[in-house]
């Protein structure tokens, strides 16, 4: 049920993210994939500069976790949601730390931007933005900023 400020399409969506969450930790892929629409667009970190379409998306998400071993940590952080009748939207700030087949630890901050559209009465990801801020004279990506 949602609290009084929030829509019950607001209230889906936050419960569609914390799925995708608990999924990304448990390097689910089914269910990380579960909040994309077949025709998502995605613009994240790793290249390619896009994916689109899931099965893109899917091979995406297969190296990223192929890349990690043990535990992944990844939490959700100053979320909102702006919900209409039909397509919606979220941003975020989201923390996430594992570490690679090497044995190096990764750890970031990252934005996350996120356009549902309402589906067969789902709400589905049909787009989304990952990114990091750079410092523009060197073009280098700032990993290690924080809120």
């Amino acid at each position: 049920m949602p609290d009084e400020h929030e829509t019950v399409g607001e209230a889906r969506i936050r419960e569609a993210i914390q799925s995708f969450a608990a999924a990304f930790r448990a390097k689910d892929i089914g269910g990380v994939m579960s909040l994309f629409a077949p025709t998502i667009i995605s613009f994240d970190l790793a290249p390619p500069l896009r994916c689109v379409g899931a099965e893109a998306l899917r091979k995406h998400w297969e190296a990223t976790f192929a890349a990690l071993q043990g535990p992944v940590a990844y939490e959700i952080h100053d979320l909102a949601i702006e919900a209409s009748d039909r397509l919606s939207f979220s941003h975020s700030l989201n923390w996430m730390r594992g570490t690679l087949q090497d044995g190096r630890t990764t750890e970031r901050w990252l934005r996350w931007t996120v356009c549902f559209r309402l589906i067969d009465g789902r709400w589905q990801a049909t787009h989304e933005h990952v990114s990091v801020p750079i410092e523009v004279a060197s073009g280098k990506a700032l990993f290690d900023l924080a809120p």
